[in-house]
């Protein structure tokens, strides 16, 4: 998401004609494809085989479903490259046609010809910027918005339904606009197979208190974080912890630095961006007396995770996975026999952290 600065779900094995992320034929659709986005019904022409996708987690919800091929560009790549990588495989990432290395802007994207674009609100659309699904329409260029950005009726707040329902609506309707209805709807089968995993583990012993956990996504005189409408609080929820910032009504958004000294975390978790180095943050929390001695600083219970990981998306649920085997390590909560499905890049930092050796 473009305003982090400023400030995805396993595919099982397919059935049928599906695809996996590499693509092809699943059958398709030639006439209109109607969807429901951000509560409005949404008709398109045809089935989308000429996309334009923004940011890591919208590319991995195409991919999941098996419709690399449909895309035509991507923008806001590089920086989740690595993880995409690993869960999708290098040879359908490295069939991505990188257009922007950051959010584009209305010129790019008309330049491209796309036929539809996948962008959020602050995930590459934005009024300030003139990029919007009204401005691309006027240009003959449907839109899909990310179902976590929906904004709450006129506000720019946002975020109008349960996190996981809204990953899940983006898989199945963007493997319904791609023709990829099969893949999608097995992608969410096995995501609610991992949920339920996870909903049946134990929970923390003791006094049963789940693990209070912090998004910090980057700070200095506020805190970039995520409330109760964001992937992050489908992650932490479902590994077993509770979100420091489920009373905020909003997704990704800024607090004062009051708000991560009240809530007393007993884990800090860290969303992997340039803007803000994982040794930077580190530090930031250590000196400033806000948050220097709040236990889950002195030790050190911290949690790094890739960008397309904790924003909307399929990868949320390996998120969740990790987040639970990070609490089991500190001890938080009871051991499983939980795995995670994915494998951290090697160039991610923090690992030692919260990763079994």
């Amino acid at each position: 998401m473009a305003s982090l600065v400023m400030i995805p779900l396993a595919a099982c094995s397919s059935s049928g004609n599906s695809t996996n992320a590499s693509g092809g034929s699943e059958g398709g659709n030639s006439g209109p494809v109607t969807v429901k986005n951000c509560g409005k019904d949404a008709t398109y022409p045809s089935a989308a085989k000429h996309m334009y996708v923004n940011d890591g987690n919208m590319i991995a919800t195409t991919l999941a479903v098996g419709a690399v091929d449909n895309i035509a560009n991507v923008s806001s790549l590089q920086d989740d490259k690595a993880i995409l990588e690993a869960k999708y495989g290098k040879d359908v990432v490295d069939k991505l046609k990188v257009d922007a290395p950051e959010s584009p802007s209305l010129e790019r994207i008309i330049a491209t010809k796309p036929d539809l674009v996948f962008a959020g609100w602050n995930y590459g659309f934005s009024e300030s910027k003139n990029l919007t699904p009204d401005a691309l329409k006027d240009h003959g260029i449907e839109s899909y918005i990310l179902s976590e950005s929906c904004r709450q009726g006129e506000s720019d707040k946002r975020g109008t339904m349960d996190p996981w329902d809204a990953a899940k609506t983006d898989l199945t309707n963007i493997g319904k606009l791609t023709g990829h209805d099969d893949k999608a709807k097995d992608v969410v089968k096995d995501v609610d197979k991992r949920l339920d995993a996870l909903k049946q583990a134990p929970a923390a012993g003791g006094s049963g208190k789940a693990p209070v956990t912090f998004v910090f996504d980057s700070a200095k005189d506020t805190i970039f974080t995520s409330g109760k409408f964001g992937g992050p609080q489908a992650i932490i929820e479902a590994g077993g912890g509770k979100n420091a910032t489920d009373d905020v009504d909003d997704t990704w958004t800024t607090v004062g630095w009051e708000k991560i000294a009240s809530a007393q975390p007993d884990v800090i978790a860290f969303v992997d961006y340039p803007s803000q180095t994982f040794e930077e943050k580190m530090k930031v929390l250590e000196s400033n007396p806000a948050t220097k001695n709040l236990e889950a600083v002195k030790q050190k219970r911290f949690v790094n995770l890739p960008y397309a990981m904790w924003t909307s998306g399929p990868l949320n649920i390996d998120a969740a996975e990790y987040m639970r085997k990070a609490y089991e390590k500190f001890g938080l909560v009871p051991e499983t026999d939980i795995h995670t499905d994915v494998q951290l890049p090697d160039s991610l930092a923090g690992r030692e952290y919260f990763v079994e050796k």
